[in-house]
């Protein structure tokens, strides 16, 4: 899950253009009010919202602030974490090369990246380029984010060559399921073709050419007293500020950090279909944003119910880094983004010429959204609806929902049942096949458990029923997680799995798909 660069005169032309414009194309007259409540609401500290109409920037403004507890002021030029809306930005570099002839979409991915293996042989000779970047490659949702989520050591070659190690969930080709690893794998192509790495390449071809001067592709890239957000989330139902999460191992997949006066760049390029705004220089060609906008893998029309029945769909699609939807009768394509602390939307319409981006330092989509909702009603001339009343109605149900299944979960257990071995006999190292090795330790009469490429993963292993106990990150932003172990006749351990513990976990923490078998156990070392 959880992206520089022009003569300054051309940053400066931009800013510019960023100012808000009044008139037809005007936004609603009351969206500075709107973003207010729909904050307040859903508990964002800051904010930035950027919207082009027929090609020009008619608004690119900043709200709230960038770190809670500090008044130093969200505006056009801070940068936010954006999340899989990179996933875009690493189609258009992979257009790019298309364009070039040096690859076609429908290159088999082992022809460009020599050693390229799935699970499958099959999959593992058949997948294409066009594969990696569609979600139907056969994997659970989320499957082996873990590997870089959160933050690991592992390399992206690394992971790469772990993706012969993860069993499909499903046929190839046959099912959508979200995934991350695969456009990790797609942006090393362009280091495999070009010689140039990913960051190299994007910066060259997409950034430098937009004037995107401070839009950068590394959390380490950011400086103290630089104009950017800081990342919030609820822990113990309380908002706070977040270390900032490195993505560089799965970059590809989401790890820009830009503004709203840039972000419109961006969007005007792909309403213009890959040329520049006010140049004769071309990005990507008009055939290639046809194709990054085409449907590649079709998706359930989403039936919603609720107080969002109205965005209810007749069509949705994956395209190549876009998601494809219908409202009120127009294509929509767009993305969201999230990874810890920051969410964003992009939105483009493009019969209508429009685009909206809106960048948070929140875990809301329901803020973001109804923002966006507010702002499409406006330009489509739609009856006004609450949005934040909407979507607030749904945040609580989902909580609700979640809230009930959590005392469920703890009415049903077993709470007088005990382990069948001595809490001591459970320590030791086990692996599994994709993620590699994990530690169970004794520390001061308590079982501790590491997970060992991940540096924050240490928390203590708190007995829940029989042989199940719950893994209680000392870092409070990763999802708990179940153990459950499984014992050979004779009374060794034979292997653990893991489940999430709470409904609402981020499917990044995939712990389903993992399965540990011991390499020893207890301090006898017993295989």
């Amino acid at each position: 899950m959880r992206f520089k660069q022009k003569p300054w005169l051309c940053g400066l032309l931009w800013l510019i253009c960023a100012a808000p414009l009044f008139g037809q194309n005007a936004p609603p007259a009351d969206l500075d009010a709107y973003v207010a409540k729909a904050m307040k609401t859903f508990e964002v500290p800051g904010l930035s919202v950027a919207i082009v109409k027929d090609g020009k920037v008619v608004l690119a403004k900043g709200y709230g602030v960038r770190r809670l507890g500090d008044s130093t002021p969200v505006d056009e030029n801070t940068l936010f974490g954006i999340g899989s809306n990179t996933k875009a930005f690493t189609t258009a570099a992979l257009a790019t090369l298309v364009d070039e002839g040096k690859i076609s979409w429908d290159d088999r991915v082992y022809e460009r990246l020599p050693g390229f293996q799935m699970y499958d042989p099959y999959v593992s000779h058949e997948m294409t380029i066009r594969d990696l970047l569609t979600h139907r490659s056969g994997m659970g949702l989320g499957e082996g984010d873990l590997l870089f989520w959160p933050h690991t050591t592992f390399t992206r070659e690394e992971i790469i060559y772990k993706l012969r190690f993860m069993k499909p969930a499903s046929s190839f080709r046959s099912r959508f399921a979200y995934d991350n690893l695969l456009y990790m794998t797609a942006g090393q192509i362009i280091p495999a073709v070009t010689g140039k790495s990913w960051e190299e390449y994007v910066r060259e071809k997409i950034l430098r050419p937009l004037g995107m001067i401070t839009t950068n592709l590394s959390t380490a890239e950011l400086r103290p007293g630089e104009d950017y957000a800081y990342p919030h989330s609820k822990q113990e139902g309380k908002l706070q500020v977040l270390e900032f999460e490195n993505l560089d191992n799965a970059a590809p997949a989401g790890s820009i950090n830009s503004s709203a006066g840039e972000m419109a760049k961006w969007v005007l390029l792909q309403l213009n279909h890959g040329k520049v705004p006010g140049s004769e220089e071309r990005i990507f060609s008009e055939r290639q944003s046809r194709e990054m906008w085409s449907a590649q893998t079709i998706l359930p029309a989403g039936d919603r119910k609720g107080p969002l029945v109205a965005l209810s769909s007749k069509f949705a699609a994956y395209a190549l880094g876009w998601g494809l939807r219908d409202y009120h009768g127009r294509r929509m394509v767009g993305h969201t983004g999230g990874l810890s602390g920051f969410v964003s939307r992009v939105m483009l319409v493009p019969e209508e010429n429009l685009g909206v981006v809106i960048l948070t330092n929140a875990e809301s989509g329901s803020a973001f959204d109804s923002i966006l909702y507010h702002i499409l009603d406006s330009y489509f001339g739609l009856p006004p609806t609450d949005w934040i009343a909407a979507y607030q109605s749904e945040d609580e149900q989902t909580e609700k929902d979640a809230t009930e299944a959590m005392k469920a979960q703890e009415k049903a257990r077993a709470a007088d049942s005990k382990p069948s071995l001595p809490l001591e006999k459970y320590a030791g190292v086990y692996t599994d096949a994709w993620y590699g090795p994990v530690t169970i330790r004794m520390e001061n009469g308590k079982l501790v458990f590491s997970m060992d490429h991940t540096p924050q993963a240490v928390g203590e292993l708190q007995h829940w029923q029989y042989d199940t106990f719950k893994a209680h990150w000392r870092v409070r932003t990763i999802e708990d997680a179940f153990l459950t172990f499984a014992l050979k006749p004779d009374g060794a351990i034979d292997h653990f799995t893991m489940v999430a513990v709470s409904p609402l976990a981020d499917f990044s923490f995939d712990y389903q798909d993992l399965y540990f078998t011991p390499l020893k156990v207890g301090p006898a070392g017993k295989n």
